[in-house]
């Protein structure tokens, strides 16, 4: 199983950042991180300036969003996604596709409770556990858009 570290993870994306300017050729998984750099702007900047950036801490407590982690997990949707892991993961997308009708939106609401799971799973000690995440995304696809 591929489990980089905080600094490979902040380096694959300032580097593909870096590539796709100088309109280099993309590896596979640049790739992927690209579409994820694209589709939100408002990190280019930061990735423009990695010996600012790459060392920096984010505090949830303090308001702030980590664009590493949030930009990691839509990758992980992304695989999550293509390999139907969690099984039934990809029917609960195509149920939020259709809520929201966008797929960036869709994604974002999988994000929420993906990290709902993970800091479960975290406070309490134990494996990531499917239900709390499946739990999480049917609250979203029964929410009324009143």
């Amino acid at each position: 199983m591929f489990n980089p570290s905080r600094e490979q993870v902040r380096q694959l994306f300032f580097d593909t950042w870096r590539k796709y300017r100088q309109k280099e050729i993309l590896s596979g998984i640049e790739n992927i991180a690209l579409g994820v750099i694209l589709l939100h702007p408002e990190y280019q900047e930061m990735l423009d300036d990695s010996e600012r950036y790459r060392d920096k801490n984010y505090f949830p407590e303090m308001g702030e969003t980590n664009p590493f982690l949030h930009m990691s997990m839509h990758i992980a949707i992304k695989e999550q996604l293509s390999i139907d892991q969690p099984v039934g993961i990809r029917k609960k997308f195509e149920l939020l596709l259709k809520k929201t009708g966008n797929e960036h939106d869709a994604t974002h609401l999988i994000i929420e409770c993906l990290a709902e799971m993970l800091w479960q799973a975290q406070r309490n000690q134990t494996p990531p556990d499917a239900q709390i995440y499946f739990d999480c995304l049917d609250k979203w696809i029964g929410k009324s858009d009143q």
